[in-house]
């Protein structure tokens, strides 16, 4: 039996992957503007939804390839004499999968959780700016604190200077310049040795690349913090 019109259509379904996910990281953009401009809570839930929408659909889709695989694999192993109904098989493999379906899967989403992450951090920090415009007057000392202690978060333990394009380590929750920390990763993985987390007094002994995502909320706070 031939699977190349099978091998196909599951490259066709990993390119609605893609679009999906580059949906996710659209929405996840502007919700982040909405924070940022300080828009109605509104406004940012729908995004939120929008966002499990999408959880939704890359669930469903990850449901069908995996069917389709898991198909393909036991005919393989089978070896039957007959052609079996294939589309039939897939059905039934789909089905079952979707049966076990929670609400919590969705909130379990890669990209969902980075977009809930994005948007607590952007929220801190736009708490912060109108904290440090209210007060500034009364509190010029304190501000005066609070804005160094901030500024010290845009700082990369690595190179100690201002950083351009912040990552977050997903275990440890610090962050880094992104080209600092991967060059430190891949000269350990030439030696054969893991990283430790570089932020001082951190116990993370095992930094992965696969752990870093981009920190948009940060970059936005340091972008606005040079513009004033």
């Amino acid at each position: 039996i031939s699977f190349n019109c099978v091998d196909s259509s599951l490259s066709s379904l990993k390119n609605c992957q893609s679009y999906i996910n580059t949906g996710m990281d659209i929405a996840t953009h502007v919700a982040l503007d909405l924070v940022e401009s300080f828009n109605d809570v509104e406004d940012v839930n729908s995004m939120e939804n929008v966002m499990l929408e999408y959880a939704a659909m890359d669930r469903e889709l990850n449901h069908y390839m995996r069917a389709i695989e898991e198909t393909v694999n036991q005919i393989k192993r089978e070896k039957p004499e007959n052609i079996p109904d294939l589309k039939c098989l897939v059905n039934e493999k789909f089905t079952a999968l979707k049966s076990k379906n929670t609400d919590s899967d969705l909130q379990k989403n890669e990209k969902y959780m980075y977009f809930k992450d994005q948007l607590k951090e952007m929220r801190k920090q736009c708490k912060s700016y109108l904290k440090k415009n209210r007060f500034f007057a009364i509190e010029q000392i304190d501000e005066d604190i609070a804005v160094t202690q901030s500024q010290m978060n845009f700082i990369c333990p690595i190179t100690q200077m201002e950083m351009k394009r912040p990552v977050r380590n997903k275990v440890c929750g610090h962050t880094y310049e992104e080209d600092a920390i991967l060059k430190i990763i891949q000269t350990r993985k030439q030696q054969k040795k893991k990283v430790r987390c570089p932020k001082i007094g951190c116990s993370h002994a095992d930094v992965k690349e696969s752990d870093l995502v981009p920190d948009e909320a940060l970059k936005r706070a340091i972008d606005s913090q040079n513009k004033q």
